[in-house]
């Protein structure tokens, strides 16, 4: 892969204030919001998160290109400033976030993957992080890429679900974030069910909280909360 992406998910939550507030108020809050985005932010998406989870009403999927060491520091900035203008009406309750890089089990790009700063997105969004045992990394080489070659083809069994995945280790407290887009979500399921069952699974330590986010304009997920 010769371009680089950093995805960032926020998931935030809104304020008593805000839902004190008047009809105004939560009008000039959204203008002001999505322009503060779409000013500091190379590419974003927002997702409605309530009702599938409590704890956050929506999610913010924000992604830029690393072109330089400096560019993640930068970015993060830019975001900080832009969520903290707006904390009395907005809270942030979880972050998930990691880097692209090429797969060390498949090679080239597959034709399943996400494009970070693609113009479309699919109905349905699933994000959750994934930690591998420290058994894992004892096995074999080529143990592991027998399992992995496993894991391959039941994804290619399912060619209308996408993925990105992003790599955390030692940035956050999973080792990866794995991004799905999917147009269903009950075949979205039967995929996570076969990956469940594979020859892997007893190497996973960890693979929630897992999110389900739905896909809206940046105009209407905010006004889900009118």
């Amino acid at each position: 892969m010769s371009e680089q992406y950093l995805s960032h998910f926020t998931f935030l939550q809104y304020t008593d204030a805000y839902w004190a507030s008047s009809h105004t108020d939560r009008e000039r809050f959204r203008a002001a919001f999505l322009q503060e985005l779409g000013a500091s932010i190379d590419r974003f998406d927002l997702y409605q998160i309530f009702p599938t989870r409590s704890e956050a009403d929506f999610m913010l999927w924000a992604n830029v290109e690393v072109t330089a060491p400096e560019k993640p520091a930068h970015f993060f900035e830019c975001l900080a400033k832009t969520i903290n203008r707006q904390r009395s009406w907005i809270k942030p309750v979880h972050t998930l976030w990691g880097l692209t890089a090429a797969s060390s089990y498949a090679r080239g790009k597959s034709a399943q993957a996400i494009d970070p700063l693609g113009e479309q997105r699919k109905p349905y969004l699933v994000v959750y992080p994934f930690v591998k045992t420290t058994a894992w990394y004892q096995v074999g080489r080529d143990t592991r890429q027998g399992m992995m070659n496993e894991h391959i083809r039941i994804g290619h069994q399912y060619d209308q679900i996408t993925q990105l995945l992003l790599y955390s280790t030692g940035l956050q407290d999973q080792e990866f974030v794995v991004v799905y887009e999917t147009d269903n979500l009950t075949l979205f399921s039967n995929l996570v069910a076969e990956l469940r069952a594979s020859d892997a699974r007893p190497y996973t330590e960890r693979d929630t909280p897992i999110f389900t986010a739905f896909y809206h304009s940046p105009e209407e997920t905010l006004r889900l909360a009118e």
